[in-house]
């Protein structure tokens, strides 16, 4: 009975996220995710087009066989900018989204990115907080720079952090 419990604890329990590469295939979960977790979602043809681009590098988080997360940055230069980070639904506010992206950045410090940036909207907390736990620290701002809808657009901070 007791290796039947020990089974059943198993099935149900969350398994460790992998870190890996994302490539075209990867194209239409992404785009999904994309599309729930912002206002403008991307088109999976956008996506496609993004992770053909030798500048764009892209890391997914699988738990499982699930698609869960995943994180896109374009390189030039030696800096790179964050495009975009999602965490499935049913995944956030359990660290995945700070794993992947610790993950992200050390991978990016492995091919001599010594800057990134980001832009985010100040209303989101959740990202800020991601953000600043990762070091991440405030060096601009766009007024307006996110469309709502029927209302006031809402600023971007630009937040930048140092790999070395």
């Amino acid at each position: 009975m007791k290796a039947f419990f020990a089974w059943l604890r198993g099935l149900f329990a969350d398994k460790e996220p992998v870190f890996t590469d994302a490539s075209p295939k990867d194209a239409a979960p992404i785009a999904r995710l994309h599309g729930e977790s912002f206002r403008r979602g991307w088109s999976e043809d956008e996506v496609e087009r993004l992770l053909l681009d030798r500048s764009v590098i892209t890391h997914r988080a699988t738990i499982g066989r699930a698609f869960a997360g995943f994180v896109m940055s374009r390189v030039a230069a030696g800096e790179a900018e964050i495009l975009s980070i999602a965490v499935s639904a049913p995944k956030k506010g359990r660290g995945l989204a700070g794993r992947l992206l610790r993950y992200h950045l050390g991978r990016l410090a492995g091919v001599a990115v010594r800057t990134v940036f980001l832009e985010v909207d100040e209303d989101n907390i959740p990202a800020l907080r991601l953000y600043r736990k990762a070091g991440f620290s405030e060096v601009g701002r766009r007024t307006g720079y996110y469309p709502a809808p029927g209302g006031k657009a809402a600023n971007a901070l630009i937040l930048r952090r140092d790999l070395v």
